[in-house]
């Protein structure tokens, strides 16, 4: 098995131990990020750290590199107040990956990719047509984390759509049936397949 302490970390190549530690953590959500300007100009983008926080109220977060630098998303997200987040699907990895890709702030990725827009109800920002998972999203707040300069952005989930196969009687989303995607470390893209659902679990009798 190969070692690593954190001098040797510190020392790598570059290019090397960002690849390293992005990807040491484990599968990550691969999802598109839809919003809009103030000017309504759309906007998708790939995220990879969207994470459950908490189920009452249901609220999701994500984390965002440094502002430093133009950030469309967070940009939109803060002036408009929404935002989607739609699940990446087999089909489309290649297109959703490009919108990596820095576009100045008047051009839409939905523009640069086969993706598009799509407007639900009174809802503000863009859905992705076809994604099997679609959640509009309200922004609460972003805390600084000073430690690694990077902002936790904190949302509400204001509606949920999931295509019907997904759901299951117990309210599980089976996103092996959407085929669904995640993804390994920066740039690597798996399809996860359903093994097992075990129960609810409890402590064993503990023999004396």
């Amino acid at each position: 098995m190969q070692f690593f302490n954190q001098k040797d970390i510190h020392n790598l190549d570059k290019i090397y131990r960002i690849n390293l530690i992005n990807s040491c953590s484990g599968f990550k959500s691969a999802n598109l990020l839809g919003t809009i300007s103030t000017k309504g100009i759309t906007n998708v983008a790939v995220f990879s750290s969207v994470t459950h926080l908490g189920s009452n109220p249901p609220t999701l977060g994500f984390i965002l590199r440094p502002t430093t630098v133009p950030r469309n998303t967070h940009k939109n997200l803060k002036d408009v107040g929404y935002f989607t987040i739609n699940h990446i699907w087999e089909e489309v990895i290649e297109d959703a990956h490009h919108t990596s890709a820095k576009y100045p702030d008047d051009i839409s990725e939905f523009d640069m990719t086969n993706f598009e827009a799509e407007f639900k109800g009174n809802f503000k920002a863009p859905f992705v047509k076809n994604a099997p998972v679609q959640m509009s999203m309200k922004f609460i707040e972003e805390i600084y984390v000073p430690s690694n300069d990077v902002m936790l952005v904190v949302a509400q989930i204001q509606e949920l759509y999931v295509k019907d196969e997904l759901l299951q009687n117990d309210g599980l989303i089976n996103l092996s049936l959407g085929n669904v995607a995640t993804i390994n470390g920066l740039d690597t893209y798996a399809i996860p397949k359903f093994k097992k659902q075990l129960t609810y679990q409890r402590p064993k009798e503990i023999k004396k």
